[in-house]
């Protein structure tokens, strides 16, 4: 009895700390006034600057939530490679699946370059002009199935 009685007081004591002093919160009080406030800035889920706009995220995604906005100015990515669009992401009909993350040759979507689902786990740059010209052998099969979930304008498409 006298274990259950100690027991309950503890858990009373617990409770008590938990109402009044706001013992086990995890945010801290500038996240909370943050939040509170609407200062919270969204976090950048596609890395505009690594992307080279082939559109793959896009057409693979299975819910449309990604659109390829076009460029105000096109961006020169290489010799024969022209950037005109980059992505942007629907967070309402967004079901992170990471199927655009999969998919891209840069993993430009969601941060960080892994096979892990990265989301909010860092910040990720690659140099695209170092890596595009870089010579990579792929088979012709492995670029007909890559090419099918590119958009019309790519390099892979337009490849004789």
């Amino acid at each position: 009895m006298k274990e259950l009685l100690k027991i309950a007081l503890s858990g009373a004591f617990t409770n008590f700390k938990r109402i009044f002093f706001a013992a086990d919160r995890v945010t801290d009080m500038q996240m909370r006034n943050d939040i509170l406030t609407g200062n919270v800035k969204p976090i950048k889920n596609v890395d505009e600057e690594s992307c080279i706009g082939c559109a793959g995220c896009s057409n693979v995604c299975p819910t449309q939530a990604i659109e390829m906005k076009p460029l105000d100015k096109p961006v020169t990515i290489a010799e024969g490679w022209v950037k005109t669009e980059v992505p942007i992401l629907n967070k309402e009909k967004c079901v992170v699946c990471y199927h655009c993350h999969d998919f891209c040759p840069l993993y430009a979507l969601f941060g960080l370059k892994g096979a892990i689902h990265p989301n909010e786990v860092g910040e990720g740059f690659v140099d695209v002009s170092d890596k595009i010209n870089e010579p990579i052998k792929i088979s012709e099969d492995k670029l007909k199935y890559i090419s099918q979930y590119l958009s019309n304008q790519t390099v892979l498409k337009n490849k004789k």
